[in-house]
């Protein structure tokens, strides 16, 4: 049984993400999809004599309106459940209360899926900088795969996936999970080093590179691609975008706090920054 989480706000991103776990269904025969909604508990800041911090909000309309959302969101939920009832595949929901992103975050650890698939809108600017989005740092974060939609996107429709990485690391995990989308979406898979002016090699040394991690772990039907652009992030999105690839495939570190702010992540600005659905992967 393959299991698959959603974590789903019911935005229109979040709709995409569902329908394409479920598509999903047409390439496995058995796969277990739940969706999880996190009701984030309203709060209030403020600085009392012993320090302050986040409360919750006292307010007597405000309760009622949280107890209310609370109501909407099962009646939501439950609309869900019927409206895949008798599918190919098993469905469930959950719902709890707290935050958005420590509810996901435990949720992932506690179910341990084999894929996440999420909606993201993507953010730029200050928005990138300062908060980042919860998507961002579930693939930072998440212990499985994690798969960001941003429009709608079936299974089917996936016939080129490229697979961006400095393939210094020969990772056996990190090769099998690459296996396991190249058979499930039955593709055309392009293996893509991005030569910057920052980190320039000859093309013969990122081909030889290349050439180790397909012959070490029996790859086949490749496409070798080396690509100058400059920076990473955008000629990983630049070579998608020039051979029209329908999903793009990549590792992260998930570092987190200090050396997160310094050195950023690669994987998350394409996750932001792509049109195109994403695939990660958080490697040590």
């Amino acid at each position: 049984m393959i299991s698959v989480f959603v974590p789903y706000d019911f935005s229109q991103t979040a709709t995409y993400a569902l329908n394409f776990a479920t598509s999903l269904a047409n390439n496995y025969s058995k796969i277990q999809i739940t969706v999880f909604h996190v009701v984030e508990v309203p709060v209030a800041t403020g600085m009392s004599t012993m320090g302050g911090g986040l409360d919750p909000i006292p307010d007597f309309e405000n309760q009622i309106f949280f107890m209310e959302l609370i109501e909407t969101r099962k009646k939501q939920l439950k609309e869900l459940q019927e409206k895949y009832k008798g599918s190919a595949f098993d469905f469930s929901t959950k719902l709890i209360l707290g935050n958005v992103f420590k509810g996901i975050s435990d949720a992932i650890i506690e179910a341990k899926p084999d894929l996440v698939v999420m909606g993201s809108k993507g953010a730029s600017g200050l928005e990138e900088v300062i908060v980042g989005s919860n998507t961002e740092k579930i693939v930072r974060t998440a212990p499985c795969p994690v798969i960001t939609i941003k429009d709608e996107t079936d299974v089917k429709d996936m016939k080129k996936v490229v697979f961006a990485s400095d393939f210094r690391d020969s990772d056996d995990e990190v090769a099998s999970r690459i296996k396991r989308i190249q058979s499930v979406f039955d593709a055309q898979f392009y293996f893509v080093i991005v030569n910057t002016p920052g980190s320039f090699e000859t093309t013969r040394d990122s081909m030889a590179r290349i050439r180790t991690f397909v012959q070490k772990h029996n790859f086949e039907n490749i496409k070798a691609e080396i690509y100058n652009s400059l920076s990473e992030e955008s000629g990983i999105i630049e070579f998608a975008d020039d051979i029209d690839a329908d999903l793009i495939a990549m590792t992260t570190h998930g570092r987190k706090g200090l050396l997160h702010l310094i050195t950023g992540s690669i994987a998350e600005d394409v996750v932001n920054h792509s049109k195109r659905p994403v695939w990660t992967l958080k490697t040590k």
